[in-house]
């Protein structure tokens, strides 16, 4: 029951970062740059964990603790600003199945690290979300153009880095409260964020012209929930199956561009959709199949369980 609190966490972490495009695209429509957007995310998003990090835990952590949290941080920013370049050379659909491919990159990711083969749960997993994420990124239907070398391996830099993102979110600092583990990652992103994108934003006047009521919600939804949920979740899980779970996200950017923006989606990506959620119930549905023979479970099955 613990383990699937955990991975209800994760699952949850990965849908807020699905509705990150949805509110991009309202502030663009709403006259803002791409830029400023992505800055507003992360300010917002710092100043409400130091606001949390004040009222509810001051713990304060040695230099090499702290150094290894601003350090892992790097992933966060490396994986905004990689996707931004993709998504500006590449068509949409293309660029959010190549950043996908952190799913199978993370699963690789530990096995390599902890020197250990996937599980064949784990394998499974990758194989139907890989088939489920290109149905619903809609790289099957016509009309895709406008490939270029440049942004295919943008796409391809995004995925590698939320690959290690999530890895080092179970690796770095577990014994730290999350919310002081999230602010630090998050400081060392938005100074690189800061610099890569410019800070403007914060003197030009764009904030109280309203790029406060897109800043905000991305904060929120870009940095706070999912960094905090993903600090407390993938330790617990590891990195493999905190990836697996991570592709929650595309189902929800799905979701949400269709109940708010109301875009139209094909039945091919909503069956992709579907394939997708199958795909990240796999590594739990699989090995209850391997167990019921035996209504009462022996200790060999439960260990196994709680190794999964």
């Amino acid at each position: 029951m613990k383990l699937f609190k955990y991975a209800l966490l994760v699952f949850l972490g990965a849908c807020s970062y699905g509705s990150l495009s949805t509110i991009v695209k309202l502030g663009m429509n709403d006259g803002f740059r791409m830029k400023q957007l992505v800055g507003s995310q992360y300010f917002f998003g710092w100043c409400m964990l130091l606001l949390l990090v004040l009222l509810f835990s001051r713990k304060k952590l040695g230099l090499k603790t702290g150094g290894k949290l601003l350090a892992a941080g790097i992933t966060i920013s490396l994986t905004g600003i990689f996707y931004g370049f993709a998504v500006e050379q590449l068509p949409a659909s293309i660029a959010i199945v190549l950043l996908f491919q952190f799913t199978w990159i993370g699963v690789i990711l530990e096995a390599v690290v902890d020197r250990k083969l996937p599980s064949r749960e784990k394998v499974i997993s990758m194989v139907i979300l890989l088939i489920g994420t290109v149905l619903a990124g809609g790289i099957l239907e016509p009309s895709i153009g406008g490939i270029t070398t440049t942004g295919v391996i943008f796409g391809l830099m995004s995925a590698v880095s939320f690959a290690f993102y999530i890895f080092v979110s179970g690796r770095v600092a577990t014994q730290v409260p999350a919310v002081n583990k999230s602010l630090y990652m998050t400081t060392s992103a938005m100074v690189i964020i800061m610099t890569v994108f410019s800070p403007s934003f914060l003197y030009d006047g764009a904030i109280t012209d309203g790029l406060w009521k897109y800043g905000l919600p991305l904060g929120l939804l870009g940095i706070v929930i999912p960094v905090l949920f993903f600090s407390i979740g993938v330790p617990k899980l590891g990195s493999g199956l905190g990836a697996i779970l991570g592709a929650a996200e595309l189902p929800a950017a799905v979701v949400a561009s269709v109940l708010v923006l109301q875009e139209e989606v094909s039945l091919l990506r909503w069956i992709g959709i579907i394939v997708v959620l199958i795909g990240i119930a796999a590594p739990q549905i699989l090995p209850m199949g391997t167990g019921k023979k035996s209504s009462k479970p022996s200790p060999k099955q439960s260990l196994r369980k709680v190794e999964l």
